[in-house]
């Protein structure tokens, strides 16, 4: 039998950029009684199962891939061992600290009650914990996401990892296919063939990391594709035991041509979906998409009144620094509704060997929406700097996509190395009032350095057909 609700000044479901949301109220009224309830341990995706833990493990995979090309400079390096449990266990080790710190945080604070639990509402504004249920006129959700289960005849019946549990390997598989074309499909399929494990990685859509730029995933493919086995436009229609471990079966999406796959080790890589089926939101009047993901309103409010949804709770952006901003729009409006979320210049990273980086819209978004005769685009690549060239870095570049007569930066698209820094000139200007790149072109940058990349693209502005030319020229125009 349930105990008599304990009510709150606030409920926050979700322990990561939600955290942040509550350390405000705290401190704007240190007063002020609060729950804080999260199902796993404490820290949010990001740090104990997504963009932490993973760059943990990225990072070993490109100093091997360094390592392996550096034979171009005259150094001849052996690689006389790669220890895969001491990767698991360093990666392991930071995270478990962090987690650590955050729960005793949590803990020690006499302000909040800290529940490691599942919540589920059983009424508007009060939730099941436990054996507890709990009440708030002021509710937060930052319920993250799961790994998707596609459909899949035979998922049932084999073993399989996902994001989550690859994490808890303590041996390499000597093959995996993963299942997926997307961002964790190409950064853990980059991780474990670097271990030296043999990869297959299996997408449905047409193109290889489909949310980029065309001739950024064809050359990303390309290179990527040296390392792994990368199949697209092909259906997995089941999996089933193997003498080798696992058996997929694929399907040609356009001719229908079955395709045969074993490995050890299955991993699924399919996309994220919503936690709301724990969650139960249809009980608190609260709606949710077909997909299950919270609605919320340009304010972040669910339309429940005085309850919020950040982060992955609504799906838009399934990124730890849209869940960070959604956590100050959420708190700037919790008295008054004055700030309107605003996710044009959203940026991105895939930190694969090469690396990928983008902000804003890409070639064909951006010519739909302004017109052909609208749009320039800016480009330049890496061995066109000095040091690019000094770096050996050859075909990778930077593409910039401009409004036509007033320089106002559409998006930029970037693929080689540190991508996920050289994007971030191109996004400071995004969040100016003008979005105008003249700035960045006035500005002076250090000679030879790598920013000078993006400054050529800019320099360099052409008509979306001349930059096919040039592409085709290049023979980077992808098939």
């Amino acid at each position: 039998m349930l105990s008599v609700h304990k009510e709150y000044d606030v409920i926050v479901i979700g322990t990561g950029s939600a955290r942040r949301l509550l350390e405000w109220l705290l401190e704007d009224d240190p007063t002020m009684k609060a729950a804080i309830i999260d199902k796993d341990q404490p820290g949010g995706i990001c740090l104990t199962r997504g963009c932490i833990p993973s760059k943990l493990l990225l990072y070993p995979a490109q100093l091997l891939r360094d390592i392996e090309s550096s034979e171009q400079f005259g150094i001849t390096v052996d690689v006389k061992k790669v220890d895969f449990k001491k990767v698991m266990r360093r990666m392991r080790t930071i995270i478990n600290r962090d987690i650590e710190y955050i729960e005793g945080s949590l803990k020690e604070n006499t302000n909040v009650d800290y529940y490691r639990a599942e919540a589920e509402f059983t009424a508007p504004y009060t939730l099941r914990v436990g054996d507890q249920t709990i009440y708030s006129k002021l509710i937060i959700l930052g319920l993250g996401s799961k790994p998707v289960k596609p459909k899949i005849n035979g998922l049932e019946k084999v073993s399989y990892i996902t994001s989550d549990s690859i994490l808890d390997l303590e041996r390499l598989p000597e093959s995996v296919t993963i299942i997926g074309g997307g961002y964790v499909a190409a950064e853990y399929g980059h991780f474990l063939s670097s271990m030296g494990s043999k990869v297959t990685i299996v997408g449905r859509n047409p193109q290889f990391i489909f949310n980029e730029e065309p001739e950024v995933s064809a050359l990303a493919k390309r290179d990527l594709g040296k390392h792994m086995r990368i199949i697209t436009n092909h259906e997995v229609q089941s999996v089933k035991q193997s003498p080798e471990g696992v058996s997929v079966t694929a399907v040609n999406r356009v001719t229908g041509e079955q395709v045969e796959l074993s490995s050890e080790s299955l991993m699924l890589a399919s996309g994220r979906a919503p936690n709301t089926d724990i969650l139960h939101p249809e009980r608190a009047g609260i709606k949710t998409s077909e997909s299950g993901w919270i609605t919320v309103d340009e304010y972040l409010e669910a339309s429940q009144k005085n309850i919020w949804a950040i982060g992955d709770s609504h799906g838009r952006h399934m990124f730890k620094h849209v869940a960070n901003y959604d956590a100050y729009v959420a708190y700037s409006n919790l008295k008054e509704k004055t700030v309107k979320t605003d996710y044009s210049a959203v940026p991105h990273a895939v930190f694969t060997y090469p690396e990928i980086a983008g902000v804003g819209l890409r070639e064909k978004e951006a010519v739909e929406r302004y017109g052909p005769g609208n749009v320039l685009i800016g480009f330049e690549q890496y061995e066109n700097t000095a040091k690019g060239e000094a770096m050996g870095v050859s075909d990778y570049f930077a593409k910039v996509i401009v409004e036509k007569g007033m320089m106002r930066i559409i998006g930029a698209h970037i693929i080689g190395p540190i991508a996920h820094v050289l994007i971030q000139e191109v996004v400071n200007l995004l969040y100016t009032k003008d979005r105008s790149a003249e700035p960045l072109i006035d500005a002076m940058h250090i000679h030879p350095g790598l920013s000078e990349l993006v400054l050529g693209a800019f320099n360099s502005l052409m008509t979306p057909e001349e930059y096919r030319r040039e592409l085709e020229t290049l023979n980077l125009l992808p098939s």
